[in-house]
């Protein structure tokens, strides 16, 4: 797993978002009333990007295992929970205003205190007179940034424009401290700022109705612990796993869809036994831990991700949450660089310990050999979707030089592929080809998803094709009418074969699987 600083982002983020515009994989959220900042809608071919990704996913932790259960929870829960969980006192982040025109809101703790130099602004228009405007004072590194703030902000703000004024440095200002990026002004003192989304069940919206769109879907998988274990008729070890929506109100999401506000998740809560009543050959749950990264990792390389552009990042102790022994993070190098992909963390008996004393019902497990009861202990592998899916197509992005033409080809892996076969009639004029290649799709898509298409010529269609990964093209031309055969490409290695149209499905088939 390597660690190299010098790795650099292969691809863009600009060039994968215009990608997902123009093949349709991820538009902007209301995009025609100018958008809501931190939503994203998943087109046609996004979509089923997204459902592949999260079908892998459970196929991964519950139908490869024999010790995982799988749930899907109600995304509103009873307030108690979230109280219980520690959301209501503690998930909030450092919110500070800027005290300049744009108001614009930051994380306090993300924004680096800079050496900045106060500027003030005086209306010199009127000849012989100099008028300082109140109020005025523009932060800045240099004058020639003072310039641009007062363009881009505090000109139409102070309703200066046609005015001529001079930007004058206020003598002795010169400070360390914390001023908006954006306006230059300065930031107000930081308060909490609670993340989770609210709303209200019932007919009156008052405090009484209150509840919360979940932050996460940890806790109605800590909630239903007991339920699952008892109708299961499971013993520990054993995992119970979900996905799903969340919400979180961010004060900044940003980078396309790998912050936003509402996201999808993949969690999975493990119960295992705490490592000092573990007897000589079980696993302790720090070694619970390990197994988990390494499965975890092993997923992504499975389906596509390089090796190269993963690594862990241990936190250390003044990182963990309080209630964490230990967190890994295994973090991907994302077109904004290194980030977290997702985190795997050992929460000991926390979640289960405070919903026992919120709720007052009793979680503890009844060990049969160590005639005991006791709490589980919990290793979370914590994953969203959207940053899967961020990843994925990262990974999978490639430009290449075909004689004197760039393709574009998104190689995923064939059981992430939105698309599996496509198939086109070389002639769109030709009746009998037509029928014959729509025919065909019907039949191939019986066994996996596939698209007929004739809006352009052959060369192009490709190209489309290749630019949402589609593994195979299938090509009716005029030869078929006789031989009863098509033309069968492979989107990597952009080799063709002959093959009957009563083998095409079959064959595809095959070598799907063969490339899984």
């Amino acid at each position: 797993m390597t660690t190299e600083n010098e790795l650099k982002p292969h691809v863009t983020l600009d060039t994968i978002v215009s990608l997902c515009k123009r093949r349709g994989i991820i538009f902007p959220g209301s995009e025609i009333y100018e958008g809501l900042q931190g939503t994203y809608d998943y087109g046609p071919i996004g979509a089923e990007l997204k459902k592949n990704v999260k079908n892998l996913w459970w196929k991964s932790m519950i139908y490869d295992r024999d010790d995982v259960e799988g749930i899907d929870c109600a995304i509103l829960m009873n307030p108690k929970v979230w109280k219980a969980s520690g959301h209501v006192d503690t998930f909030s982040d450092p919110l500070a205003d800027s005290m300049g025109p744009s108001r614009k809101r930051y994380r306090a703790d993300h924004v680096e205190p800079i050496e900045c130099t106060a500027f003030e602004v005086i209306d010199v228009t009127d000849e012989g007179s100099e008028k300082r405007i109140e109020g005025a004072k523009i932060w800045a590194p240099s004058k020639k940034k003072a310039k641009e703030f007062y363009q881009t902000w505090w000109e139409k703000h102070l309703g200066l424009a046609g005015r001529r004024v001079k930007l004058e440095e206020v003598a002795g200002s010169t400070r360390v401290g914390r001023f908006s990026p954006d306006d230059g002004g300065e930031l107000g003192e930081p308060r909490a700022f609670n993340l989770m989304l609210s709303t209200h069940c019932g007919p009156v919206a008052d405090s009484a109705a209150k509840v919360y769109l979940r932050p996460e879907t940890a806790q109605g998988m800590f909630v239903n612990y007991s339920n699952v274990q008892t109708s299961m008729r499971r013993k520990l070890p054993f995992g119970i796993a979900q996905m799903g929506r969340s919400f979180r109100n961010e004060i900044t999401p940003k980078n396309f869809i790998f912050r936003t506000r509402e996201f999808e998740q993949m969690e999975m809560e493990f119960f295992c036994k705490p490592g000092h009543l573990c007897k000589e050959g079980e696993l302790t749950d720090d070694q619970w831990h390990e197994h988990w990264v390494e499965y975890r990792t092993n997923f992504y390389v499975k389906y596509g991700i390089r090796r190269d552009h993963l690594r862990f990042h241990y936190q250390t102790k003044e990182e963990l949450a309080h209630y964490s022994k230990a967190c890994c993070d295994i973090e991907f190098l994302f077109p904004l660089g290194w980030q977290e992909l997702e985190g795997i963390a050992n929460r000991t008996d926390y979640d289960l310990r405070m919903h026992m004393e919120h709720s007052g019902k009793d979680l503890k497990y009844f060990d049969q050999e160590l005639n005991t009861h006791y709490v589980p202990y919990v290793i979370e592998p914590a994953a969203g979707v959207d940053r899967a899916v961020l990843a994925f197509l990262t990974d999978a992005y490639l430009e290449e030089q075909v004689k004197e033409d760039k393709r574009v080809v998104l190689k995923l892996h064939p059981e992430l592929a939105p698309i599996k076969a496509a198939v086109f009639p070389l002639l769109k004029n030709r009746p009998e080809l037509v029928e014959m290649a729509r025919n065909l799709c019907r039949e191939m898509k019986q066994s996996f998803y596939t698209v007929y298409d004739d809006t352009a010529a052959i060369g192009k269609l490709y190209r489309r094709q290749d630019e949402i990964g589609t593994p195979f093209c299938v090509t009716v031309d005029v030869d078929s009418l006789d031989d009863q055969a098509v033309t069968v490409r492979d989107r990597d290695s952009m080799q063709q074969v002959r093959i009957g149209i009563d083998k095409v499905r079959d064959y595809i088939a095959g070598e799907l699987r063969g490339k899984s």
